[in-house]
């Protein structure tokens, strides 16, 4: 049947469609036919399908194919012949992941265009014979007609075996996270309410398909399935579900015409309508520019109301019958809102992170999901010192931040209903790092697949948490950063290098550079392996030869990767050779540093507080690893995947550079002092460590046996340090701890904490690291309610190795009181050797 929706999206969009629907195969001259979006994974061997008011892609027949890491993981997990983008026509606005009929994966027969013998229907199938579906015979066709903003999808199931089967009809769509359903219609949103975007999907009856009873049924030898159901896209979950509403039963549906204005009159385009039958879900409608929402919706009783953060929320009750034309004017109040304009103490612009923190008996404000920049929770990223926040009113305290190594600004204010409150102010950078650039290794966004943070988002996080250089490092995936830097206009405040995450049930790589390739799976990306030293060594070598390519491992599993490799118990120093084919390794990622526990492993309460589990402690593992000569740099990274709690800024590693500019860069030089292990780890203190020589992290000095260590530790205003503890082959050597309390003269309070030459006696040679902490203090001011905020301010160097008889650094085999913790320790067997 035809939609009742007129050809309303692509005019509302500035253009306009020939209306015939058309299947077309993507080569390599058609890759810019592929629609876009935040969710598109159109690559070339897919199919574009459309008509005049949406586009489709379905997933071509081609090796491993998948959307991205976050369809169906792990074996069988290429998807094929599926739905992967599903946009309006021209919006370039794909939200889905995927869409699997019938939970279909794994390999296929074919994915072919089919002739309906309509032309105004354009048709493609998949098929899976019998013989590659172990007995199960699969054929999905999908079937987009001109008019219909919707396509519909028919999956024919037989059992073809001598045998029952058990089959799955029941759909898959990933990844959104709102998620509803009303009178046999499911919805899901956007991730990003800004994105606007919604869908909605309905099992409908064919000549061939029946609405089934159950999810999972048996087929005897011979029998057959099948379903359909009808999907559809709009600018919102309301819009998608009044789509297949009016496409289920056309006489079951009324029209809703709503507008949301301020009391001047002026549209509100940025609020949104929420419909609620009875205590179910509210389904968000999304206004246009206008204000305007206008949609089909399925006959009831229905609770509007209208919502916009900063506003106060008006409703009203709805009785929807057949054929009825509802229309409501909802006119809100004034918004509330705080104006920014902050700068550099220039007076220059610059990407900035603000909280706002209730006071007073003010409600937590909800200003958006973790996963963007503007907006997140109680949190707003910004990449300009100029914007303005819509704003709950209450009392909050206002807290401006920049990262480590500038000062804050706090302020407290009294927001009232429908009023504005202007923040003005100047941000220092008061921590000196010159010669230094602030650098994370890893990060992710959405093109991940394990992860739903906009791509855009992440480059303004990293930003504003003052991250200089930041190589792209999507999972499985070769991916380019730049682009959005530049669309962002924070190229002279952040600089990327194409790379990649290799991902598999066991060892994670880093890598870069490597050369993106967006028309191929993955694009271009090898395909991870087991075993850990292959990854590596293809990561080395691929594309080109690149002996500046930087390969390092992430969140290691020190027990597996570097002492029981076959995780039988036993210890056998890991993979043979793995360390030498290693740049680096995560000694720290995300979490609080444990680089002082004083032993590699401890016992922790599980989450439920219900039993025990055993800890390890990579940091010092680490520390007891290069005690045996095995010297692989420590790197520290955030690994981020949301904005607002697991978000950039927690860990980073400085790294020297031949300019303070990030616009001006060098990866290749990046890698070189990090190859070389001239790399300082912080969670926000500032260090420097520099023998007496000048051999500074990753350096090599000569000594008779006294050691001159310059040390010194900047904080900003609201970070500070109590501790600097030298370790010497890792032992924490008292004569060397120096605190606030034992002594208090050799700590600040101002930017400067700690400023010493230390002397160090040695009687055998020995790597020096400094370890710079606030052992009574956290990264609260600076993180507010996110995750990082319980981590203690900390930083350390990469070793300085001395030697001190002039034969050359050695190893001292120290094992720091512990044994190497192998693979499968049980709570019982830690128990024991923590109290010998």
């Amino acid at each position: 049947m035809k939609s009742l929706l007129p050809v309303f999206f692509a005019f509302a969009l500035g253009c306009s469609f020939a209306s015939a629907a058309e299947v077309i195969e993507v080569g390599a001259t058609e890759f810019d036919e592929l629609p876009g979006g935040k969710e598109a994974d159109g690559i070339v061997g897919d199919f574009v399908m459309r008509n005049d008011l949406v586009e489709v892609v379905i997933s071509g027949n081609l090796p491993l194919r998948r959307p991205n890491m976050g369809g169906f993981y792990g074996t069988n997990g290429e998807t094929p012949g599926i739905i992967y983008d599903l946009t309006l026509r021209g919006a370039d606005n794909d939200q889905m992941t995927l869409f699997s009929p019938s939970s279909q994966k794994g390999p296929v027969s074919y994915v072919r265009p089919i002739d309906t013998g309509d032309d105004s229907v354009a048709a493609i199938e998949t098929v899976v014979t019998a013989a590659r579906g172990g007995g199960l015979a699969r054929r999905h066709v999908y079937r987009l007609r001109d008019g219909e903003q919707g396509i519909l999808i028919e999956s024919t199931i037989s059992n073809q075996s001598d045998r029952d089967i058990p089959v799955k009809i029941g759909d898959v769509w990933t990844q959104m996270r709102e998620k509803g359903s009303l009178k046999g219609i499911q919805w899901a949103n956007a991730i990003d309410p800004a994105d606007r975007c919604g869908y909605a999907v309905a099992r409908v009856e064919t000549e061939a398909a029946t609405i089934p009873e159950e999810s999972t049924p048996t087929l005897k030898p011979g029998e057959t399935v099948t379903v359909a159901r009808f999907l559809a896209v709009g600018t919102s979950p309301a819009e998608a579900m009044g789509v297949v509403a009016a496409y289920r039963n056309s006489k079951a549906v009324g029209t809703l015409r709503l507008s949301l204005r301020d009391e001047s009159g002026a549209a509100i385009p940025a609020g949104q309508v929420d419909l609620v039958v009875g205590n179910g879900i509210p389904i968000p409608a999304y206004p246009d520019e206008d204000g305007k929402i206008e949609i089909f919706a399925s006959v009831s009783t229905y609770t509007l109301t209208a919502r916009d953060i900063g506003r106060e929320a008006i409703s009203r009750e709805v009785e929807l019958a057949a054929g009825d034309e509802h229309e409501w004017e909802a006119e809100m109040s004034d918004l509330s809102t705080v104006v920014f304009s902050i700068t550099d103490e220039s007076g220059g612009d610059l990407p900035i992170k603000v909280q706002f923190n209730p006071r007073r008996g003010t409600a937590d404000p909800n200003l958006g999901p973790t996963d963007r920049a503007h907006g997140c929770v109680d949190q707003w990223h910004s990449e300009t010192g100029s914007f303005t926040v819509p704003l709950p009113p209450g009392d909050y305290r206002v807290i401006v931040t920049r990262g480590p190594e500038f000062d804050h600004l706090s302020e407290d204010i009294s927001l009232k209903l429908g009023k504005s409150v202007t923040i003005e102010g100047q941000l220092i950078r008061s921590v000196d790092t010159r010669g230094w650039v602030s650098t994370d290794f890893h990060n992710h966004s959405t093109p991940s697949g394990d992860n739903t943070c906009g791509t855009d988002d992440r480059i303004i996080n990293l930003a504003v948490e003052h991250i200089e250089f930041a190589p792209t490092t999507e999972h499985n995936r070769l991916y380019d950063w730049e682009p959005h830097i530049d669309r962002l206009d924070l190229g002279k405040f952040l600089s990327t290098v194409p790379g990649m995450e290799l991902t598999g049930r066991g060892a994670h790589f880093n890598c870069f550079p490597l050369v993106p390739d967006p028309t191929k799976q993955d694009g271009g990306a090898p395909v991870w392996q087991k075993d850990p030293r292959l990854n590596t060594i293809v990561l080395r070598n691929f594309q080109r030869e690149e002996p500046d390519r930087w390969v390092h491992l992430n969140h290691p599993d020190m027990s597996e990767n570097f002492v029981d490799w076959n995780r039988d118990g036993r210890p056998d120093g890991g993979y043979p050779f793995f360390a030498n084919l290693l740049d680096g390794l995560e000694s720290q990622n995300y979490r609080a540093s444990n680089i002082l526990a004083g032993a590699p492993y401890k016992i922790s309460p599980l989450k439920d507080g219900i039993g025990k589990r055993v800890e390890v402690f990579r940091e010092v593992v680490w520390l007891q690893l290069l005690n045996r000569g095995v010297t692989v740099w420590g790197i520290g990274v955030a690994d981020a995947h949301h904005v607002h709690g697991n978000g950039v800024g927690s860990w980073r590693t400085y790294i020297p550079s031949s300019t303070d500019s990030p616009s001006r860069i060098d990866w290749r030089e990046m890698s070189r002092h990090a190859k070389a292990g001239r790399m300082i780890l912080t969670s926000g203190p500032f260090l420097e460590v520099e023998t007496g020589s000048g051999a500074i992290a990753g350096g090599q000095d000569r000594s008779s046996g006294e050691v001159e260590l310059d040390v010194k530790v900047q904080c900003p205003s609201w970070l500070d340090i109590d501790r600097v503890q030298v370790l010497v082959n890792g032992y924490q050597h008292p004569d060397y701890n120096y605190t606030r309390e034992t002594h208090a003269d050799m700590f600040s309070d101002e930017v400067v904490k700690f400023d010493h030459t230390l002397s160090i006696d040695l009687s055998e040679d020995a790597h020096l690291i400094v370890v710079a902490i606030g052992e009574n203090s956290n990264l609260q001011l600076g993180y507010g309610s996110s995750t990082q905020s319980s981590i203690q301010p900390c930083a350390y160097n990469n070793p300085i190795f001395i030697d001190v008889d002039g034969g050359g650094f050695q190893p001292n085999y120290d094992e720091l009181g512990h044994p190497l913790p192998v693979s499968n320790l049980s709570v019982e067997k830690v128990e024991a050797l923590l109290a010998n």
